[in-house]
């Protein structure tokens, strides 16, 4: 296949670089289960906030200040301690634009989010990948270690997006403390709201900033429902977020996802009800498939992961077939969100149709 050249002078790395792939859309009678999406629909509530909100020849608040003031006071920081912006990853890339540069270096665990690598190959700097251990879990030691003079950012993602387990407040703890005080920490919590592990790490647990070089980032993308609406939040050391606004894309909040975010605060009684059901959904998801023989880590998100291998371009064709849209990442494995009463038995009787294929002793199949 001949790909077009560009018709300017890019850079060479940006040119080599993969765009961001979404997960596939779903055609009539599908079920999207590539986008860990939230499978409820808007709360009656929220919808109505947005119906009121016609104001669209106006700018918005750039800063949207009564979000900032809202979450400042549910987490005992200041509104400057908080910054919002459209969605967890533009303030990914913002705080890592914002850190590192030409010649630096990105550390973090993989495979992971894949926007990881490209927000550091956009900022100049070189990405440093630390494979996850045989358990699909960070090894933070392991990242530790990787952190050199040139290391301006470590990212850690808990859940793990796509693979799923949690990092424990113990091990982070003692991996901050072994990474220079002039490092930036990211704590990407996008999934944290679905997390049931006592001992997993909460990087908001405390009331107030104890750490100046950890920043911890949520969304009301995934628990609350709000993907469409592009609104995620950072918190963390005001002078550390003042960089990473001074790198934002002025207005990328709208109104609208600003007074959405204020209205779910609002219902959020009635939003973690919906959490649980997800989340005992997904456990109940995660312990049939390894009944049926699937070797499936650690499940604290949204989603489950089979490690297809070699085999996930074919396995991701049968679900496919079936009218189940999920995410395969070539070569590694699926990931498959948890999506309605409906999917879910649809994604069980093919995944057991489909497990008796793998060979024996293949990384996705559980031990007997």
């Amino acid at each position: 296949m001949t790909i077009e050249p560009i018709p300017v002078r890019v850079r060479p790395e940006i040119a080599a670089l993969p765009p961001y792939r979404q997960g596939k859309q779903a055609g009539e009678g599908a079920f999207k289960l590539s986008s860990n999406e939230n499978p409820f629909d808007p709360l009656p509530h929220v919808v109505e906030v947005l119906r009121a909100r016609v104001d669209m020849n106006r700018y918005p608040d750039a800063t949207a200040a009564r979000l900032r003031e809202r979450l400042g006071e549910r987490y005992g920081v200041a509104a400057d301690e908080v910054h919002v912006g459209a969605g967890s990853v533009a303030l990914l890339y913002q705080l890592v634009q914002a850190a590192a540069g030409a010649g630096d270096e990105v550390v973090y665990a993989w495979r992971s989010f894949e926007a990881y690598p490209g927000l550091a190959v956009v900022a100049g700097a070189r990405p440093v990948e630390v494979p996850l251990t045989d358990e699909s879990r960070h090894d933070l030691p392991a990242m530790a270690a990787a952190v050199t003079d040139r290391t301006r950012v470590v990212i850690v993602c808990s859940p793990n997006n796509p693979t799923g387990p949690v990092v424990h407040q113990a091990e982070f703890d003692a991996f901050v403390a072994a990474v220079p005080d002039d490092v930036l920490i990211i704590l990407d919590e996008a999934y944290t709201e679905f997390v049931t592990d006592p001992d997993a790490v909460d990087g908001l647990r405390e009331p107030g900033i104890a750490r100046p070089n950890v920043v911890v980032l949520r969304t009301f993308s995934k628990a609350y429902g709000l993907a469409g609406l592009r609104v995620g939040y950072a918190i963390g050391h005001r002078r550390v977020l003042d960089a990473a606004r001074s790198t934002a894309i002025p207005l990328a909040v709208t109104a609208q996802a600003e007074e959405a975010a204020l209205a779910s605060l609002d219902a959020e009684a009635e939003l973690r009800a919906r959490v649980e059901v997800i989340a005992e959904r997904r456990d109940r998801l995660v312990a049939a498939l390894r009944e049926a023989g699937w070797r499936v880590p650690e499940a604290q998100g949204n989603f489950v992961w089979l490690a297809t291998g070699a085999e996930t371009t074919a396995v991701a064709a049968e679900f496919e077939a079936a009218g189940l849209i999920v995410r395969g990442f070539a070569g590694d494995g699926i990931r498959v969100s948890v999506g309605e009463p409906d999917a879910v038995e649809k994604v069980l009787r093919i995944a057991a149709s489909v497990v008796g294929n793998l060979a024996e002793g293949h990384e996705a199949r559980r031990l007997r």
